[in-house]
């Protein structure tokens, strides 16, 4: 089936769908049809079965759970469900549970989540009294199946969300044994990040000549950064918290996991980051279930920043306000690469992957990258003098807000009584210490983390992240001064202004007439940009970008004033 051209312009109305639906998805703020569900929402509608590949975020809860709605004969009550969706995980079956009751209210929709850990004689009771969408995980619907209190004569439509995950999960002869239950007409609908042979191999046995969809890395226009920013800093084993503490440090995520191999890494990874003045929680498979949802709900209610779990405890969690990735090691699989990082980036959202090497690591990063098709840039660890500039960065921001508050008057009084014996600009200058101090202070405490080369694929070892041929530094690099004849300067525009690379090498080069090898290091962070250039051009480009502008904007120009 060819690629479905729908007008932008309609919106979902151009898909066709009915109008209790469209009533709710404006409702809920919906304007546009993500691409998946362009693509799948159409031949859904048709009848047809599906297989999609989609990492978790692109929308495809929407693209299934719409055309199930869009049959659904409004107050039938009838003896069984017609739709049954199959999920790996509790999480992923109240997340999904509570979307299609969402779009379907204005319908009635009477949907179902069944799944262990919650009594099962609630969800007998619902069963009883009738239900038109279920929603669970195979074993627990499985139960059901047992028990005769889930009859599946009725499902007219089938969906199997995160395929690849039940597979990993150990599910693959239950959901066999369920398909086994369903009619064989029913209309079938498969979504799977990743498509190993043995989700090509259900797909051949249970469905019939499927539409196939593959959404693809989300493209850019030329200026525009992608919604996931992946990065990997190659780390010795010794040096990996300190590591991850002063990435976490820089970056400053609003929420974030941290995904560790096993039980006690996790652990020893949560007691280090506590330790060194982090909101950290574990979340691992020897929690109780009740365990799990009192360390989500705090995370989601904001009291914990960072959750620090393995791949087994997070499957399923989706957190809207997750703004980083981290993965402690490179993980074994490239497709659990996948799934990790699909929980950031969402809604038109930028989210980061950031990912700690260790030199022997790297076929591993390059294999990910094959399965991806995405290259992971290598850069190195921010530098204490990175640090410095970051968390001087986080007290200028946290004055301003105060400056734009409307509290201030009350503390005139304390203003007026120093200024007898201080001009303003001292009292100033004391007040920002005490701000600075009181988020984290100075960082002189710090060792700097020795770099390392990553093993390359022939067994031998890369380059030094940041060093090209000839031993010039690479654009992307940056963090660190190793030519004393060299100057950083401060540029007051960062990653949230589209800042590149190359939009700072072509301003320097072409405004102030510089050979574009002789800058060194560039460093982005979200709100400024480091670079590095001979200690006697540094006047002539600093007045150079003064003049210009860069990707719109008039910059803030001077010398790093907080260099070693």
């Amino acid at each position: 089936m060819g690629d479905v051209v729908i007008d932008d312009a309609a919106g979902f109305a151009g898909l066709g769908l009915r109008e209790e639906l469209l009533k709710a998805l404006t409702s809920l703020g919906y304007e546009e049809p993500s691409p998946i569900q362009r693509e799948a929402i159409p031949p859904l509608l048709e009848g047809h079965d599906l297989v999609g590949q989609a990492a978790t975020g692109t929308g495809k809860t929407a693209a299934f759970a719409l055309p199930v709605l869009q049959k659904m004969v409004r107050g039938a009550a009838g003896d069984g469900p017609g739709t049954l969706v199959l999920v790996p995980t509790r999480e992923l079956a109240e997340q999904v549970s509570q979307a299609v009751h969402r779009y379907g209210r204005d319908l009635g929709v009477r949907v179902l989540p069944v799944y262990g850990g919650q009594p099962i004689g609630r969800q007998l009771q619902a069963l009883q009294r009738g239900v038109d969408v279920v929603v669970g995980t195979p074993g627990r619907v499985l139960d059901h199946i047992n028990r005769s209190t889930l009859k599946l004569g009725t499902v007219r439509s089938v969906v199997l969300d995160e395929a690849d995950e039940m597979l990993d999960m150990g599910f693959a002869e239950d959901i066999e044994a369920i398909l086994a239950e369903t009619p064989v007409e029913r209309q079938t609908v498969l979504f799977s990040a990743t498509m190993p042979p043995r989700i090509d191999a259900i797909a051949r046995r249970h469905l019939r000549d499927p539409v196939r969809i593959q959404m693809g890395r989300q493209t850019t226009t030329p200026g525009e950064m992608p919604l996931i920013r992946q990065s990997s800093y190659v780390v010795a084993r010794a040096h990996k918290p300190a590591a991850l503490a002063r990435v976490l440090d820089v970056e400053a995520p609003s929420a974030a996991i941290v995904f560790c191999r096993t039980r006690q890494e996790v652990d020893e990874v949560t007691e280090m980051l506590n330790g060194r003045g982090f909101s950290a929680e574990a979340l691992h498979g020897g929690m109780s279930q009740d365990q799990r949802d009192r360390v989500m709900s705090r995370l989601r209610g904001g009291s914990t920043e960072l959750l620090v779990a393995t791949d087994v405890a997070a499957r399923g969690l989706d957190v809207e306000q997750l703004t980083h990735v981290i993965n402690y090691n490179v993980p074994t699989a490239p497709e659990s690469y996948v799934h990790r990082i699909g929980r950031v980036g969402r809604a038109g959202r930028e989210g980061a992957a950031i990912t700690l090497v260790e030199p022997r690591e790297g076929r591993m990063l390059k294999a990910i990258e094959r399965l991806t098709g995405q290259r992971i840039a290598v850069e190195k660890v921010p530098t204490v003098t990175d640090l410095r500039a970051r968390r001087m960065e986080l007290t200028r921001s946290a004055l301003q807000a105060s400056l734009e508050s409307d509290d201030l008057e009350r503390f005139r009084v304390v203003l007026d009584s120093l200024s007898d014996e201080f001009d303003s600009e001292t009292v100033a200058l004391a007040a920002v210490k005490l701000a600075h101090e009181a988020a984290g202070g100075d960082v002189d405490d710090e060792e700097e983390i020795p770099s390392v080369a990553r093993e390359s694929r022939a067994g031998g070892r890369d380059r030094e992240p940041g060093r090209a041929d000839g031993g010039r530094r690479d654009r992307p690099g940056g963090g660190q001064r190793s030519d004393p004849g060299a100057t950083r300067l401060f540029v007051g525009v960062g990653r949230r202004a589209g800042v590149r690379p190359q939009d700072l090498v072509g301003a320097i080069a072409g405004e102030a007439g510089i050979n574009s090898r002789d800058i060194g290091a560039i460093q982005i962070t979200d709100r400024f940009s480091l670079v590095e250039v001979p200690e006697e051009t540094a006047d002539r480009v600093i007045e150079a970008l003064q003049r210009s502008t860069i990707r719109g904007r008039k910059p803030t120009v001077r010398r790093e004033r907080f260099s070693r």
